[in-house]
């Protein structure tokens, strides 16, 4: 994608998905030969827009004061951007050049909408079904681990308004809500799957107990989106009351050795969101190799929430003495907002 197209397509993406300030910002970026050589400084294969937009919105965040504030929802409350918004949002990265260049080389773009789990929980209710086992649950690339508590939220499920269905365990501190689209409703066990372990396989972690790290997830939310603030929160609380382990390292080196530490019982859950767009073509074939190798001794399950052209379905693979079965089980909004259950609720008799 050419360089002014890309900031053309984010600003759109940006204005959609609900945030005009963004929408605005990219597509003057996109026109200013020295701002994009500040986003320019970001680590190869890192998005530009949204390192330069994260870098100003964690210094805004942090205490830093400009009139630049005035126009960040998130920094002061009801704020929308005006005529004079990027001229304020130029001035601030001259001003603080230095600051947000660092920002924009050292930072990356990690996952913070824990929301996800609303896609992820019927799959892993499914796998539990299906064995009848505790599950291992592996994430390949958790950032801070948030959505390896999936089971330690509360889930509601709505349609037209009402909530049609619930699960939660004891003491929840964070509710995540979906709406379901499509006359379907996933099929949910009376109880939440047991979990026998969890583990993260990250090459850049973000360390929870830093205030630096919880910062920049904040950051990197769009200045509009509220819940998602909230959520993030609850999301961190949860973490602390919960903390995750986290290998630090590159996935695919340790996922084998991962899986062949497990206990015998139980039943292994590899899984990722948003995570192989990253991957070159000969990873996602190394990804599928590991997995098929693993199932030689043992059945081995892969869920995943991907971008598919312009849908992303939620996916569950079955790995078994080297072969693989799939089944599409829903259709996913990418931060959560909904879910369209597409597979067929045969389980009733299970």
């Amino acid at each position: 994608m050419r360089e002014a197209e890309y900031w053309r397509v984010f600003a759109a993406e940006a204005a959609r998905i609900g945030s005009p300030l963004y929408g605005m910002l990219a597509l003057k970026i996109g026109d200013d030969r020295k701002l994009k050589q500040i986003a320019a400084h970001a680590r190869l294969g890192q998005p530009h827009a949204n390192l330069i937009l994260a870098s100003v919105h964690y210094l805004l965040l942090g205490g830093m004061q400009h009139p630049l504030a005035a126009h960040y929802p998130s920094v002061t409350p009801g704020a929308k951007p005006s005529t004079d918004t990027f001229d304020l949002f130029r001035a601030f990265c001259l001003e603080h050049e230095e600051a947000v260049t660092k920002l924009v080389a050292a930072r990356i773009t990690n996952t913070n909408e824990v929301a996800r789990s609303t896609s992820l929980y019927p799959a892993f209710d499914h796998v539990a079904r299906e064995t009848g086992q505790p599950l291992h649950m592996i994430e390949i690339g958790p950032s801070a681990g948030l959505n390896l508590n999936w089971n330690n939220y509360a889930y509601s499920y709505v349609r037209d308004g009402s909530e049609v269905l619930r699960r939660s365990p004891k003491d929840a501190l964070l509710t995540l809500q979906a709406e379901l689209r499509g006359p379907r409703t996933p099929m949910l066990s009376p109880e939440m799957p047991r979990v026998a372990s969890r583990v993260g396989l990250e090459l850049n972690p973000v360390d929870l107990q830093s205030p630096e790290d919880r910062l920049w997830l904040r950051a990197l939310i769009f200045p509009e989106f509220t819940q998602r603030f909230t959520r993030l929160e609850g999301a961190i609380r949860t973490a602390q009351a919960h903390p995750v382990q986290i290998k630090y390292g590159n996935a695919l080196e340790l996922l084998a050795p991962t899986v062949q530490a497990l206990p015998a019982e139980g039943a292994p859950i590899v899984y990722h969101s948003f995570v192989t767009y990253q991957f070159s073509g000969a990873m996602k074939e190394r990804l599928d190799a590991i997995l098929r190798d693993l199932s030689k001794t043992r059945p081995v399950y892969r869920v995943s929430v991907e971008w598919d052209a312009d849908k992303h379905p939620l996916l569950v693979s079955r790995y078994d003495r080297g072969a693989c079965g799939k089944v599409v089980l829903a259709d996913c909004n990418p931060h959560g907002a909904w879910l369209e259950w597409r597979h067929e609720a045969k389980a009733a008799a299970e």
